[in-house]
């Protein structure tokens, strides 16, 4: 019966697919969630057991299957959407490192290592940038981020066929490799426009990003209907708004003011300092912070952003200052909005850990493309499950942890674990029959799903 409603859930996704392949999809799926930490297409069969076709065709679905990853990811966000809030939908777009080994992989290069002591650290692998939606779950009392569209960033060298690898890669590729070259913010950008299509042009949108998503990159480049939310250099050259034209002056109108303090500077000053309580990672918080509306000239031309400078009243931490471009927004609800960005980060430790995103090993472009944000699907899978009914099954599936004494709620650990619980429970066997693309089947088949959803 479980597996009923995780496959009436995913109904919405079949469209991406054709029928053969919308089966290997459960298979690979279901499996990949079964493997937890050690998934990848190899251990995803292992854990699925018994599976109708030969182990060749997974391994095909994502190297030479049809389906778009851009599509399945447009499916994701109607499949995400209705646990978002209703205005606005609030996105975060970061990138993230998946290590890899060998030296045959296609689009991996050496990237900077945040998670190494050491402050330059390089490591080779991939680098993805990842657009997710913020979403409300039931029972979890933080913003759960789940990753809906993605991106691999390639370096310049090795588009342009400098080096070793990348001459190797344009001899396999062809004219694919030639691709114009794409900064992290410029791919963020492609990914909030794919958003704004999916959403449509009336629903307002809500970008974080940290201070390498906030440059003008992307401010320049927005979506209509879009606001972008981030942190500001505390040495930005800052602006007053233009003054009005005088009446009979000639010449073109000024698109500036006078050159104001930047934020270095302004928090300095003894005044306009005022305190207040904000909610950000879970407890309420006070803050003093600073606010204006200016010109980011530099950034955003001449659209005007509020800036909201903050400071620690206890000073533990240095001062810092945030920026939006919807000057109307309050300074406690710009800090507010730009904390909930950090529950991307806690999807990407998830997917790396639960998930098993660093282990695939695929060395050919479309594989590349495919298996590796194949753990972002199933972690957006498993939040959607949770939120519709996993919850239900919560905590009577979770083993009792004595150690855990002030836990009031789920983690994305405990989702997944009564995710597996639950599929392991149905002693489900996937046969072409179960998967639901047979009319004589006990499980509905798609298109029974389809008029039932």
């Amino acid at each position: 019966m479980e597996h009923e409603w995780f496959h009436m859930m995913l109904v919405p996704l079949a469209d991406v697919f054709s029928q053969p392949s919308f089966c290997n999809f459960l298979v690979v799926l279901e499996g990949w969630l079964l493997a937890g930490g050690r998934a990848m297409t190899s251990t995803a069969l292992t854990a699925v057991e018994s599976y109708p076709k030969h182990f060749a065709t997974y391994y095909r679905f994502f190297s030479e299957g049809a389906w778009k990853p851009d599509a399945l990811g447009v499916a994701l966000i109607n499949l995400v959407l209705p646990l978002a809030p209703e205005e606005p939908v609030l996105d975060v777009v970061d990138d993230t490192l998946a290590r890899k080994t060998g030296k045959h992989i296609w689009g991996a290069n050496m990237h900077h290592d945040p998670l190494h002591w050491l402050p330059n650290a390089l490591a080779f692998g991939h680098n993805w940038v990842v657009l997710a939606i913020v979403v409300d779950v039931p029972l979890v009392h933080r913003p759960v981020a789940v990753p809906v569209l993605w991106r691999l960033y390639r370096s310049r060298k090795t588009r342009s066929g400098k080096t070793r690898r990348g001459r190797r890669e344009r001899k396999t590729v062809g004219a694919a490799s030639k691709a114009e070259y794409r900064t992290r913010p410029e791919l963020a950008v492609e990914l909030l426009h794919m958003l704004r299509d999916a959403l449509g042009p009336d629903r307002p949108i809500h970008a974080l990003g940290d201070s390498a998503y906030g440059g003008k990159s992307v401010t320049r480049n927005l979506p209509a209907n879009t606001t972008a939310i981030s942190r500001l250099p505390m040495n930005a050259a800052l602006y007053d708004l233009a003054p009005a034209r005088r009446k009979g002056q000639k010449g073109c109108p000024r698109k500036k003011g006078e050159r104001l303090p930047s934020p270095k500077e302004m928090a300095t000053g003894k005044s306009g300092w005022r305190t207040a309580t904000v909610h950000i990672y879970g407890k309420a918080v006070k803050v003093r912070h600073k606010t204006a509306v200016v010109l980011w000239y530099n950034s955003t031309r001449t659209m005007p952003v509020r800036i909201v400078l903050v400071r620690d009243p206890k000073g533990r931490r240095k001062d810092d200052c945030f920026f939006s471009t919807d000057p109307t927004m309050t300074p406690e609800t710009i800090i507010e909005t730009y904390a909930r960005r950090w529950s991307l980060e806690v999807a990407f430790r998830d997917t790396k850990q639960l998930l098993g995103f660093e282990r695939s090993q695929v060395r050919t472009p479309n594989a590349v493309k495919r298996t590796g944000p194949f753990a972002f699907v199933a972690y957006t899978v498993t939040v959607a499950w949770f939120a519709q009914y996993g919850y239900r099954h919560y905590p009577d599936l979770i083993p009792k942890r004595p150690w855990y004494r002030q836990k009031r709620a789920p983690s994305f650990a405990d989702m997944h674990h009564i995710l597996r619980t639950v599929l392991l429970q149905d002693d489900f066997s996937h046969t072409l029959e179960n998967t639901g693309l047979s009319e004589n089947s006990r499980t509905p088949n798609i298109r029974a799903l389809k008029q039932a959803a």
